[in-house]
């Protein structure tokens, strides 16, 4: 791993328990996750990189989390573990303990649930963009969840299309704001509505938005498999 990282596991650390009807991929209890983030070092004046090696697919889970949580000093490492590696940079096998600090979180508004997605189905005022790839998009091969499908009036952007050919880093700003621009036909960022199977993925397009200076579009974080 890069010099000094910390592991968070996506269904341990970035997920909470299942109730059966939330998802595969809930939020984690508030206090839960800021007691794990204070366990890492994680302070109000701590700037976090996030990475992976799934070209940013989960590390975009934690980006948005902590942006959740009010802690604006978080970035995604572009390119990952894999760009790292291009790079020929410094890799190690210890697993270094921080030191504690405190995390203070401070909920923001930037998520909706499934009433109100129900509520605005086909509504001027939510555009819902699904980042699955375009087959569980259509209901084929549907591996994961219960049932296959899609949100009524849900527009696919497949998450990896937000990289470039080799899968590897994000596509320049330029690129992003003009394919999001084709999506959204003129509608203002801020009624963009984040999903996927389980709220992870979303993360990834809301992510992409954000690097094209598309602002403002929330994540629905039960997303599909919830919805179903």
């Amino acid at each position: 791993h890069i010099p000094g990282a910390l592991f968070m596991h996506c269904e341990r650390d970035l997920a909470g328990p299942h109730s059966g009807s939330n998802g595969r991929h809930p939020l984690p209890d508030i206090a839960t996750f800021a007691a794990r983030l204070s366990a890492c070092g994680v302070g109000p004046d701590t700037q976090v990189v996030a990475y992976d090696n799934e070209g940013g697919a989960f590390a975009a889970r934690l980006w948005w989390m902590l942006r959740w949580l009010g802690h604006d000093k978080v970035a995604l490492l572009d390119g990952g573990l894999a760009g790292w590696k291009r790079a020929k940079l410094a890799l190690e096998t210890e697993v270094r303990s921080p030191a504690p600090a405190r995390f203070v979180p401070r909920p923001q508004d930037i998520q909706v649930d499934a009433a109100y997605v129900h509520e605005h189905l086909r509504a001027p005022d939510m555009l819902l963009l699904d980042a699955r790839n375009e087959d569980r998009y259509a209901g084929r091969n549907e591996i994961l969840d219960p049932v296959a499908g899609h949100i009524p009036g849900a527009i696919n952007r497949f998450f990896y299309d937000n990289l470039d050919d080799a899968g590897c880093f994000f596509k320049s700003a330029e690129e992003l704001r003009a394919e999001f621009a084709d999506i959204l036909s003129g509608r203002d960022p801020q009624t963009g509505v984040q999903e996927c199977g389980s709220g992870v993925t979303a993360c990834h397009n809301l992510l992409a938005m954000e690097i094209a200076g598309l602002r403002g579009s929330k994540i629905y974080i039960g997303s599909w498999s919830e919805w179903c």
